[in-house]
């Protein structure tokens, strides 16, 4: 979602065919669609309440370890790292450990080498991007799983995603938290009063958003303070219309950001962006704006909020949450639509990485590649496992189990959110790189080239050439 380093074992994630990828795409839209109008009460507490509160008491084996203490960081704030606590504290009831968050600051990696100079690393920190982890790895920080952690993902989850987290073939990442990157939430009240449907491809999005624009609501709510979130609406762009070979490239610096594949999705890219009145506040405003606020924004407001839709991934229920809408009904969802021959499917996460070879941070990372702890999480909303042992009965609503399903079904046939796997200067850290190059670029959408050419000039940077 956010930051990264330089990064080559993403990349060992299996290539997806264009048929495997229009597979998973049809699971996710058949999902969504299937969840209609109808959602579960919220909370996890409606149906079977035995299945609604954890996976099985003792899926997983943990050593008793009383008198340890141990410090997890991770960048998650707010009702995320409320319901992250949650997790924690059932792994100390089922140890004896007593477990502290630590707060860290992003890029989370430069927030690491502050502590481990100083003598203070974590235990485990929970890193967002393949190439953070990879970073850690050769800079001497990391440590590589132990045999319990390392059964535990064996069991538990696909090749693809234990992949992500290994660097020169050993396993040093458990993904604990993924996220489905190819959503676009809208509020329904909008799109019935502008007699709005959901599109399928881009020039149906196009259409929508003029429809909800001559209903008297911005379509869309950017929240381009936060650089990260323009570089998802890049990657689902880019990988529809340039597909996943073209996307691996790029990913890996292979072919430069001067290509005409990069010109074209950027060209895309401003028919939403540079079309006035389009974006909520127009690019100022957006820029302005941070994800958090772009989310509830649109779905605050009555029938004229700020705006009718927001893109974001599965985590933009949490935000939604922070509002009297409620998910299912007043706010729903429909897969990005195709921008080329297939819709997107990008994905991102955090995995916890152990910096102290101890029992107790090994005991930690097993916990968390079980599907106990995922279900705790999952319970609470606003998260997505990509843990395949998590019954997605535990999800708090339809839409999120259906979400969920589609992620799993999708098995290896997904591509990794592209900034994540790029050098953190250039993929991850706010003001600089790519972050900063589409921020500029939202401002000012009709310089295309000059956006390219800075985004390769920083790109070879940070890439070494």
């Amino acid at each position: 979602m956010r930051t990264s380093s330089t990064i080559r074992t993403g990349r060992t994630v299996k290539r997806t065919t264009r048929a495997a990828a229009t597979l998973a795409v049809a699971a996710l839209t058949l999902s969504l669609t299937a969840c209609g109008g109808d959602d579960d009460n919220g909370g996890g507490d409606s149906g079977d309440k035995g299945s609604g509160t954890k996976a099985p008491a003792s899926s997983v084996t943990l050593p008793k370890l009383d008198g340890e203490s141990l410090e997890v960081a991770a960048v998650w704030t707010g009702t995320e790292q409320k319901n992250f606590k949650q997790v924690l504290t059932e792994f100390e009831k089922r140890t004896g450990a007593k477990v502290t968050f630590v707060p860290a600051q992003d890029p989370i990696i430069n927030f690491l080498g502050s502590k481990i100079a100083g003598g203070s690393p974590p235990d485990v920190a929970m890193l967002p991007q393949p190439g953070a982890i990879k970073q850690a790895v050769d800079k001497g920080w990391a440590k590589p799983l132990g045999a319990e952690a390392t059964k535990e993902l064996g069991e538990n989850y696909s090749q693809g995603w234990q992949d992500i987290g290994k660097v020169g073939g050993k396993q040093y990442g458990v993904y604990y938290k993924a996220a489905n990157k190819s959503l676009i939430w809208y509020n329904a009240q909008v799109f019935e009063n502008a007699g709005a449907a959901e599109p399928k491809t881009w020039d149906e999005l196009l259409d929508t958003a003029q429809m909800v624009y001559d209903s008297g609501v911005a379509p869309f709510s950017v929240g381009g303070a936060d650089g990260w979130t323009l570089t998802d609406w890049f990657e689902n762009v880019y990988l529809s219309q340039a597909g996943p070979e073209k996307y691996d490239q790029l990913a890996q610096h292979e072919i430069k950001w001067t290509d005409p594949s990069v010109k074209e999705a950027l060209t895309t890219l401003a028919e939403i962006w540079g079309k006035k009145d389009f974006v909520a506040g127009g690019a100022s405003g957006a820029l302005q704006t941070e994800f958090p606020a772009s989310v509830t924004q649109t779905f605050t407001g009555g029938d004229q909020p700020k705006a009718g839709m927001v893109y974001e991934g599965d985590f933009v229920q949490v935000n939604i949450g922070e509002t009297k809408a409620k998910v299912g009904t007043d706010a729903k969802v429909f897969p990005f639509p195709a921008v080329g021959d297939t819709a997107p499917v990008v994905s991102g996460g955090d995995a916890a990485v152990v910096f102290k070879d101890s029992k107790a941070a090994q005991a930690l990372a097993t916990w968390l590649a079980s599907p106990d702890a995922a279900a705790i999480q999952a319970k609470l909303g606003g998260f997505l496992s990509p843990n395949k042992s998590v019954d997605a009965s535990v999800y708090p609503n339809e839409v999120q189990k259906k979400i969920a399903d589609a992620l799993i079904a999708a098995g290896d046939d997904f591509r990794f959110d592209m900034s994540d796997q790029a050098p953190q200067a250039f993929g991850g850290t706010p003001g600089k790189g790519e972050w900063k190059t589409l921020q500029d670029f939202l401002k000012n959408p009709k310089d295309v080239a000059g956006a390219q050419a800075k985004l390769e000039a920083d790109a070879a940077a940070a890439y070494g050439g």
